[in-house]
């Protein structure tokens, strides 16, 4: 394919070419503006190249001469009658890519109750009251869970309490972290445990416990307490005060590493983004994530009154970012965490853990949630879609189910078959197919396919839009890119 036409492609070449002796190595492209294309080998390593460069290099007339010659040399564009060392290279990485997939499942969810003290207009849960103890997960789900956890063949574990408030069953989280520890005593991994909490129930006995055991804490945090508050309703309306009292009491007790702190970007937060990243400064905090609202389960029925198009999250993350390197260029250290993940997939050789950016899906292979009632989901959005009785994502139950049952389901097997980006339309010729993902729950729930459409996908156009933000800067802004290097 050439670019004389095309705004993206998929190119390659059989045979060395002339005057610059080379070979073309497969390589992917796509418009970054008017002038100028993007563009990524197989592992995603990236050049920003005028028209003219791109096409000389894909119909051979690309001198030895030229300025970008050795750049594209370097970063395994093509390979010479003198070397097939890039050839080696790009093998190497893309084993180094791989790699995290035959350590299989690390990510392990318990939801050990529905209930919470919050109303969230956003939960993607059917959240119930705090008196309804009937929708909390067993202590016999929770020791199945436990056998399950330990013949996934990974060497590092995370288990992550959810809910609901998990602290409102905080007996099962003790019943559990103590089963793992005993059971990890007799076969080693590398666990840690995590609580994601409102930090409303955040009790000396929880804070006791979590010290003793290394669990880390997980919150969320809004912004200032004028929008925090207002995502994020309970009883007294006194959810950011809490938050900010079980952090400063968290890190006191358990170190200033122990408790972090995670963004749910609602229409309220759009006129914001300055006082937002300014309050996860103020409260210590050295990352933030700026996620846009997911539509699954029970969110999608107060879409009309916190959601928004993409083109509003874009702008609120254009501005938001644009000051968290500011900070940064102001000597405080604080990392934005979606674009951190990019980055290292963009710059590096190493893969994300992040299952919304993998290829395959992650769902299953990355990450397992065990539900309240025992039933087991491929992801925590998977189990969220099944709250309005959409069980697609559903795989089993840990007390009827078999490991090799669970996660060697055809259900599983079919889906990682057909989440590979590397064969999905338009995927398959953009140049960020390597750092990109699927998310299959995503689009089954906003276009009815696991699959989906990728030129009417919301999830394309946002991670599109941040993608060739982040190129832009890197070869722009040099105070921007050195931030953002930085976080790599």
């Amino acid at each position: 394919m050439t670019a004389t036409r095309a705004a993206s492609g998929f190119a390659s070449a059989d045979k060395f070419s002339a005057p610059g002796g080379y070979q073309l190595l497969p390589f992917r492209f796509l418009r970054l503006d008017g002038p100028r294309y993007v563009a990524t080998n197989l592992v995603g390593e990236h050049l920003v190249l005028p028209r003219d460069v791109l096409v000389d290099l894909i119909e051979g007339r690309l001198a030895s001469s030229h300025p970008r010659y050795a750049d594209l040399q370097s970063r395994h564009f093509f390979m010479t009658h003198q070397s097939d060392v890039a050839m080696e290279l790009l093998a190497t990485q893309w084993r180094t890519k791989l790699e995290p997939l035959s350590d299989f499942t690390s990510l392990h969810l318990f939801v050990v109750t529905l209930r919470c003290d919050h109303s969230c207009p956003y939960c993607q849960v059917s959240r119930v009251s705090e008196d309804k103890r009937a929708f909390d997960m067993t202590p016999e789900m929770a020791d199945r869970a436990v056998d399950l956890l330990f013949q996934s063949p990974s060497p590092q574990l995370k288990v992550e309490f959810q809910g609901g408030e998990p602290l409102l069953n905080f007996p099962l989280i003790r019943r559990v972290v103590e089963a793992v520890q005993a059971r990890n005593a007799v076969s080693p991994r590398d666990i840690r445990f995590v609580i994601a909490t409102n930090l409303a129930h955040l009790s000396d006995e929880v804070l006791s416990f979590c010290r003793e055991h290394h669990v880390y804490l997980s919150t969320s945090l809004d912004g200032p307490a004028n929008i925090h508050d207002a995502n994020r309703p309970r009883p007294g309306g006194d959810s950011h005060a809490r938050v900010v009292s079980g952090v400063e009491r968290a890190r006191h007790v358990l170190g200033p590493d122990a408790v972090a702190a995670v963004l749910t970007t609602t229409r309220r937060s759009l006129t914001s983004p300055g006082a937002i990243v300014d309050e996860y400064v103020r409260l210590g905090f050295h990352n933030i994530f700026l996620r846009w609202l997911s539509p699954f389960g029970f969110a999608a029925r107060s879409r009309d009154a916190v959601g928004y198009d993409p083109a509003a999250w874009q702008d609120f993350y254009v501005r938001a970012l644009r000051h968290v390197i500011a900070i940064n260029r102001g000597g405080y250290e604080l990392r934005e965490e979606s674009a951190g993940i990019i980055l290292r997939k963009l710059l590096t050789p190493y893969a994300s853990g992040y299952v919304d950016l993998q290829s395959p899906t992650g769902l299953g292979i990355s990450v397992v949630a065990y539900n309240y009632d025992g039933d087991v989901y491929l992801s925590d959005e998977g189990r969220m879609l099944a709250e309005t009785g959409d069980r697609t994502f559903r795989v089993g139950n840990v007390l009827t189910h078999t490991y090799e049952e669970i996660f060697y389901s055809e259900r599983l097997q079919d889906l990682v078959l057909d989440t590979m980006t590397e064969a999905i339309p338009q995927c398959t010729d953009c140049a960020f197919q390597p750092v990109c993902g699927t998310d299959p729950v995503f689009h089954h729930a906003t276009q009815g396919d696991l699959i989906g459409h990728r030129p009417t996908s919301d999830f394309c156009r946002r991670n599109m839009f941040v993608m060739k933000h982040l190129v832009t800067l890197l070869e722009d802004d040099p105070h921007a890119a050195a931030v953002l290097r930085s976080w790599v």
